[in-house]
């Protein structure tokens, strides 16, 4: 079915739920003027993901999408994806420790590191996306701002977080290795891919709140529901695959790294366990203990 697009109307401002991003990315660009004339710039490809995925969450805030989201499952969907999973999932990738730095060290930032443990990560990251799909919640996005605002906003927040202790430059308990990546990355697609499949099959209308759009668009509310899944689905689907690509990038490159520092080590008579040159290179300090190893070669 081919949508009519000269009535997709235009777009909304929300400026309730612009504000955070761009407070964000005037947060990002002054920290990183000040990491550059320390002479630790930040990775341009850093820079460019951070900026992306702001440019997503605008996107899916202001332009039609938005408009179409107040309309039909599939368009609101859409938007969810591109806030939650990918914006969020960018956002991280522009991280690094040294950016992170001052919000750190405060005392706030310091009492919720919590909720970057993996396990706390996926758990409220799960329990939030099936919540708010709720009937009850869901519509109600719809005749409230703030409502809407609120939903919008917990999606970002606990994607980011939940991508963040796959991601992020923060550390993790030294069980969380590639194996345990691996189980995180099934877990989360399993635990989205299971909601997507409820919308694709499912017979019964979640949201008759929608009707209305349904009706103006010529489509039924079962046909909706099922392209949202569908969305939801193939988008799942393609991040898998990519982060299933990255994992095995990195496992490959921990382990040579790891060999390349125990070789290093028996060259030059250091004592080095395998567990040891294996948490430093997990821990992206696999230069710092090359140094070291060096250094004591060395003196």
């Amino acid at each position: 079915m081919i949508l009519p697009l000269a009535h997709v109307g235009g777009g909304v401002l929300e400026p309730l739920q612009l504000l955070p991003p761009f407070a964000a990315l005037a947060a990002y660009a002054v920290r990183s003027r000040t990491l550059a004339r320390q002479g630790r710039p930040v990775p341009l490809w850093r820079t460019l993901c951070f900026v992306t995925g702001i440019a997503l969450l605008v996107v899916a805030l202001v332009t039609p999408l938005a408009h179409l989201g107040e309309e039909l499952i599939l368009a609101h969907m859409a938007q969810h994806v591109l806030m939650a999973d990918l914006a969020a999932l960018l956002m991280v990738l522009g991280l690094t420790g040294p950016l992170l730095q001052p919000i750190l060290a405060t005392r706030v930032a310091r009492s919720l590191r919590w909720l970057a443990h993996p396990v706390v990560a996926f758990a409220l990251w799960a329990i939030n996306l099936y919540v708010w799909h709720l009937p009850v919640l869901y519509q109600g996005a719809l005749s409230s701002e703030p409502v809407h605002a609120l939903q919008h906003g917990s999606f970002v927040f606990f994607g980011f977080t939940m991508w963040l202790a796959l991601l992020g430059p923060l550390p993790q308990p030294e069980w969380f290795g590639n194996g345990a990546r691996l189980l995180y990355i099934v877990g989360v697609r399993f635990t989205g891919a299971v909601l997507g499949n409820v919308f694709l099959w499912s017979e019964s209308v979640f949201y008759p709140d929608y009707r209305p759009g349904q009706e103006h668009w010529d489509l039924s509310p079962l046909q909706d529901q099922g392209v949202a899944g569908t969305i939801m689905m193939v988008e799942s689907s393609i991040v898998t695959v990519l982060l299933l690509g990255w994992l095995f990038v990195k496992a490959a490159r921990e382990s040579e790294e790891k060999q390349t520092l125990l070789e290093l080590a028996r060259a030059r008579g250091v004592e080095l366990s395998e567990r040891r040159a294996a948490r430093a290179v997990a821990s992206g300090r696999g230069d710092e203990l090359r140094r070291r190893l060096e250094r004591a070669a060395t003196s």
